[in-house]
């Protein structure tokens, strides 16, 4: 009897445990980073990128304490940002060379390594939710441009005109653009093109999802895809970590940013600061490309290194730590 009560109790107490862990759950959001200075915001500006960035965090956290996925939770954070004309994706993307608005996004699953991804669409309302239907609903991982306007329209996607993405204060930045830019000389680092959002979230049952959306880069070439949509670029998540970046894209395409952060983490035992850290202040900052990333681990310890002035960033937590940042 004696030795079935010791076990009894070690039972319980892993079985308390596990029911401690999989009560925790972590938001985390970004905006976009970039050349972002108190002296470019303005006190005014700043409490609308707050009350927006406040938005995303309580739609998100509104799925996550009612036990719901990290993937309906970025989605429902994304979303919200995609409707803010403060940030460059849904309807306050940047403008192409010609004068177009065409969107990126991507999402992932960590805990089944499914991902679904949409590039260069003009009329879906909302392109990470075309992004999830990819995931779900077909058996690839990317479509673009038509194809994946099309698949968004039959299955009931909300379908806008073009017009609808047009924001005046973006349309001004690409005149501006274009009357101060040789259209030969790269604008990788365009201030002008601030603003791709994304969300990494744990939820209750210790699943991770990480997910992105942008317009790209003002004055990009018709047809310029970024890593936003490239998963192992702009959005990476499995069983350990969820990543979503913004910045260089070039830079992230070619260096497998948000993958090397996991990568590290399983291969070298470095914690998510070590290897965020590394790829964002190390390896982009060497190769001179400016961006962000934000990420959280299985175990909700999160990270939100940059290399530029600012980044666009918050987090809310089960304890109810929460907190939005916009400066170093």
């Amino acid at each position: 009897m004696k030795h079935f009560s010791i076990v009894f109790a070690v039972l319980l107490f892993l079985l308390s445990n596990t029911l401690m862990a999989q009560g925790n759950y972590v938001l985390v959001i970004h905006g976009g980073a970039g050349n972002v200075t108190r002296q470019r915001i303005t006190p005014e500006l700043e409490g609308y990128y707050q009350a927006a960035m406040s938005r995303a965090l309580k739609a998100g956290e509104e799925i996550l304490k009612n036990g719901g996925s990290s993937l309906d939770a970025v989605i429902a954070a994304v979303v919200v940002l995609e409707d803010s004309p403060l940030f460059n994706a849904g309807r306050g993307a940047v403008f192409t060379i010609d004068g177009r608005n065409e969107l990126d996004a991507s999402i992932m699953d960590g805990s089944t390594a499914r991902a679904g991804a949409v590039a260069g669409v003009t009329n879906i309302k909302n392109p990470i939710k075309a992004a999830h239907l990819v995931m779900t609903n077909s058996p690839h991982v990317l479509l673009s441009g038509r194809g994946a306007e099309q698949f968004a329209f039959e299955h009931g996607l909300e379908i806008v005109d073009p017009s609808y993405f047009f924001d005046q204060r973006r349309w001004d930045q690409y005149r501006e653009f274009l009357r101060t830019t040789s259209p030969l000389r790269s604008q990788l680092n365009s201030e002008f093109s601030l603003g791709t959002v994304g969300a990494v979230a744990l939820d209750m049952q210790g699943n991770l999802a990480a997910a992105t959306s942008t317009g790209g880069m003002t004055g990009k070439m018709k047809g310029r895809i970024g890593d936003s949509p490239i998963i192992g670029a702009g959005t990476f998540a499995n069983t350990q970590v969820a990543v979503s970046s913004t910045g260089h894209g070039e830079f992230f395409k070619r260096n497998l940013i948000a993958y090397d952060i996991a990568a590290r983490m399983m291969y070298l035992g470095e914690t998510v600061g070590q290897a965020t850290n590394y790829n964002v202040m190390e390896k982009l900052r060497n190769l001179g490309a400016n961006g962000g990333v934000i990420a959280v681990d299985k175990d909700g310890n999160i990270a939100m290194p940059f290399n530029t002035t600012g980044m666009f960033r918050g987090y809310i937590k089960s304890t109810g730590e929460t907190a939005i940042r916009i400066f170093e």
